[in-house]
């Protein structure tokens, strides 16, 4: 996927600035595509070139006049073949599990405290689902069209954060109680008396 597609698909959920369009990456769609802001406002530009959105310049009281764009019929038609087209699936890829695999010949402690930190995020970031979902989706029975597409995805994040809430938690434990059981074992270290 490139990042026009979900600049397209957000800007057809509804028009934004470059700024609108930064602060909703922020906030759900950098959630599982990221981008900097200054990749969001040069493929804005090189889209606005493109043909597949326009800008309309828009006044604003004691401040700079901005720019919304909208997606144009190109636009949709591009998005519209790119949904069409087939997904190959994202190999994942994840350092951590490298890392996880590979602890035994490094700092097992070093990156313990690492998935601590991971698992923190994690379950903060679960959390912020979970209020999402209760927050803007009280009833999912009863969505249908893009209220459905929006929540699913939603659903999809909350499900991958359990994910790694679980399986981080059960790396964590699985390391702790061994190393409490190896401590619990290991003979004290003789000392001068003995």
């Amino acid at each position: 996927m490139a990042l026009e597609h979900a600049i397209l698909v957000s800007l057809s959920e509804r028009a934004a600035s470059g700024a609108d369009l930064v602060r909703r990456f922020d906030a759900s769609i950098g959630f599982f595509w990221s981008a900097t802001h200054q990749q969001i406002y040069r493929v804005l530009g090189r889209m606005e070139a493109d043909g597949w959105v326009s800008a309309q310049s828009v006044p604003q009281a004691d401040r700079p006049t901005k720019k919304v764009y909208a997606v144009t019929d190109a636009g949709r038609a591009e998005l519209a073949r790119w949904i069409a087209e087939p997904t190959t699936p994202d190999a994942m890829r994840s350092s951590v599990s490298v890392k996880m695999r590979g602890a035994s010949y490094g700092d097992r402690t070093a990156l313990l405290d690492d998935l601590r930190r991971q698992l923190d995020d994690h379950t903060k970031r679960l959390s912020l689902y979970e209020f999402l979902a209760a927050r803007d989706f009280p009833d999912p029975g009863a969505l249908s069209g893009a209220e459905l597409d929006i929540y699913l995805v939603l659903r999809g994040g909350l499900l991958m954060e359990e994910f790694w809430v679980r399986w981080l938690t059960e790396y964590i434990d699985a390391h702790t109680r061994t190393a409490d059981a190896t401590a619990a074992t290991t003979p004290d270290a003789p000392t001068e008396e003995s």
